[in-house]
């Protein structure tokens, strides 16, 4: 565990401070958003809330834009709740969006597990843009785990495979090996590797799991 304080802050090419820090979090309880946008300083706050707040959550978001929205720019964007593949897909056109110099950080403490999850496997879609992911333990709310950066590192006919199966689902080896224009023999080992990735499933036909589903945004 280790402070979630940014020791180094982002500079252009001029070593002026002019990239802007992006904090993305999940919310339900104000206390673990407005820890982690203290001890990171972020310019933007942008808070992942259900698409029908209930009432703890809607207090939650007023104290943190009636504190933290006086000196920073803060944001709620509505998310599905309980379809990680959709908040997922929200989360990474979030990140999309951001200009590119921008530093962005994620913190998955607040919320629910579901949405925390969403915006995990978003982090691992665009790992390239997300400079740290962490989360506040109860235990310890002084420290930060930083989760690790991981990634869904595919080959080209992975890619191409998984490409084909978001368009729909194939029957036969034969028929999908003629989508991709793939060996059978080599069809048959990427699809091993994904199976074993969790990424496409064979039981009734050859379909992309859920995880498939975000490897591919």
């Amino acid at each position: 565990m280790e402070m979630f304080i940014n020791k180094q802050e982002p500079t252009d090419s001029k070593g002026a401070n002019m990239v802007k820090k992006v904090l993305i979090a999940t919310l339900y309880s104000p206390e673990p958003v407005i820890l982690a946008t203290t001890r990171l300083g972020p310019d933007r706050l942008i808070l992942l809330i259900d698409k029908e707040p209930d009432k703890e959550q809607a207090e939650a978001l007023k104290i943190i834009q009636g504190s933290l929205g006086k000196v920073i720019d803060v944001k709620a964007i509505k998310t599905e709740v309980y379809d990680i593949v959709e908040v997922a897909r929200k989360c990474v056109e979030i990140i999309d969006l951001q200009p590119k110099d921008d530093w962005i950080f994620v913190n998955i403490t607040s919320g629910r597990k579901t949405k925390a999850i969403g915006l995990l496997f978003a982090a691992y879609a665009r790992h390239d843009r997300v400079r740290k992911i962490a989360y506040n333990p109860e235990e310890d709310k002084s420290s930060v785990v930083y989760l690790p950066k991981l990634s869904f590192k595919l080959t080209e006919s992975q890619k191409k495979i998984l490409e084909a199966l978001e368009s729909g689902k194939f029957d036969s080896i034969s028929d999908l090996a003629k989508k991709v224009e793939l060996s059978s023999a080599m069809l048959y080992r990427a699809l091993d590797e994904l199976k074993d990735m969790d990424l496409v499933s064979t039981e009734d036909g050859i379909k992309l799991t859920d995880a498939g589903k975000i490897a591919r945004l």
